[in-house]
């Protein structure tokens, strides 16, 4: 008979908790769900055109149940700011040792513009401006459609010597970015706690100095020569005036986290602070505005 030290090790038992979720809420519902999932979420995107879905993982243990039950209420509040359709909160239970390796094997390097993106367990290596940052840590890990066409407008606007304010930064990959293609001066806020920490750390781990700090467009004093906005359309409607103070004369503004429907509403807005468009671009159901 095998000694105790003999025996195989048990499955680790986990908890999936997911959630299915209009595009326009996904960044939002992996936020809530980024809280209590073990190293991270991971998204299924749809291929047609239903929802998302956005998974995490909990171990199995004493405290499984309070972490679902935190995230069905701060999904419930979610449904109360009028992003697209949100799900209920579904729950299984599963065993799977090597779980964590076959969630890491779901993030692979990614080319975006003249930027590399990786995660850190990743060796490869690639030319260009390589960003080093794990999913799930906060809003933007260069996969969602907004995030990728923001960074690539990072990577086609000259900013190296000037001035960048990334307004809702999430993890901070679009802050990284600015800082390691040249930027003199990067100031990155948002209204979470937890993103603020994601890009302090984030920016440690990629060797830039980035200023950080929460808070949102009104707490931000000076103009930039560029500013980055991705966030939700109502959002950018009720900060667009705050946007506009913010840009220095001949600077670039950068908003996106735009469905296609509600393209018009944030137009409007954004014309009636002041600003000029200047380009369009269009990503599957998602728009992203250049104005100055």
């Amino acid at each position: 008979m095998p000694s105790a030290a003999e025996k195989p090790a048990a499955p680790i038992r986990w908890v999936e908790i997911s959630v299915a979720s209009h595009p326009e809420a996904v960044e939002a519902v992996s936020e809530i769900l980024d809280r209590v999932g073990y190293n991270g979420i991971a998204v299924d995107v749809a291929l047609d055109e239903g929802p998302h879905v956005v998974k995490a993982y909990v171990v199995y243990d004493h405290a499984a149940r309070v972490k679902v039950r935190r995230v069905k209420e701060a999904i419930g509040r979610l449904r109360a700011f009028g992003l697209g359709p949100v799900g209920e909160v579904a729950v299984r239970r599963i065993a799977d040792l090597d779980w964590l390796e076959s969630w890491k094997s779901q993030f692979t390097p990614v080319r975006i513009g003249p930027f590399f993106v990786r995660p850190s367990w990743s060796t490869a290596r690639a030319e260009g401006v390589e960003i080093v940052l794990d999913p799930g840590m906060a809003f933007g890990t260069g996969l969602h459609p907004t995030t990728r066409q923001c960074l690539e407008a990072v990577g086609e606007i000259d900013v190296a010597g000037r001035s960048v304010l990334d307004v809702g930064t999430g993890s901070g990959i679009l802050a990284i970015g600015a800082m390691k293609r040249g930027a003199a001066r990067v100031v990155a806020v948002d209204v979470d706690p937890l993103a603020v920490r994601a890009a302090e750390e984030n920016a440690r781990r990629n060797g830039v100095a980035i200023h950080v700090a929460l808070g949102s467009a009104a707490d931000v004093a000076g103009t930039f020569d560029v500013v980055l906005a991705n966030l939700v359309a109502d959002v950018l409607v009720r900060v667009a005036a705050e946007l506009r103070a913010h840009l220095a004369p001949g600077g670039t503004l950068v908003c996106a986290g735009i469905v296609r429907e509600k393209e018009e509403l944030v137009a409007r807005a954004l014309r009636g602070a002041g600003l000029t468009p200047r380009g369009r671009d269009q990503r599957d159901d998602w728009v992203r505005l250049d104005l100055a």
